[in-house]
């Protein structure tokens, strides 16, 4: 049998029901949301489903959506089938105020440091981290440089030109 994204999301739905949605397929990547409660439980199934076998964390990073009320972090997974070579992806999404999403470490030993620079950028808590700390940044730094609270560049700059980068002045 051919694992298909049909019996994916179906094998889901069956388990989770309502926990699991937002099933779409961008570029032919399955994708899908799950509430962040349910995290670990979710991907629980998916590792130990003898027909759906994800058992390979490739990735896991987080994203954020500075306009989306409550729901301002999402922490997105990417699992592999290696036996069939089928890759999904998961997202959980959090309030910015409680960013706590249960980690993954016991599920996928690589989840380690994926979370720690998940949390050194983005500043989710991943509750249950046997060492949740700074990966990549300095201790002492008191924000998470990836979100979009801060401007993409100085505007109080005046070492440069914005004629240079397009952006004021007269097109030649």
């Amino acid at each position: 049998m051919s694992l298909t994204h049909d019996y994916i999301k179906q094998r889901l739905e069956e388990k989770f029901g309502e926990q699991v949605s937002n099933f779409e397929e961008p570029y032919g990547f399955f994708s899908f949301e799950a509430v962040k409660e349910d995290n670990l439980k979710v991907m629980q199934f998916l590792f130990d489903d003898p027909v759906l076998r994800f058992q390979f964390l490739t990735d896991l990073t987080a994203v954020h959506y500075p306009n989306s009320k409550g729901r301002e972090l999402a922490v997105v997974y990417h699992l592999h089938n290696l036996v069939d070579n089928v890759r999904i992806r998961m997202k959980v999404f959090t309030d910015i105020n409680t960013p706590d999403v249960f980690t993954a470490t016991s599920l996928y030993a690589t989840a380690n440091w994926m979370e720690r620079e998940t949390y050194d950028f983005f500043g989710v808590n991943f509750v249950g981290h046997p060492n949740l700390k700074r990966i990549l940044n300095v201790d002492e730094m008191d924000y998470f440089p990836m979100r979009k609270e801060f401007p993409l560049e100085d505007q109080t700059r005046i070492d440069k030109d914005d004629e240079m980068f397009g952006r004021g002045g007269s097109i030649i």
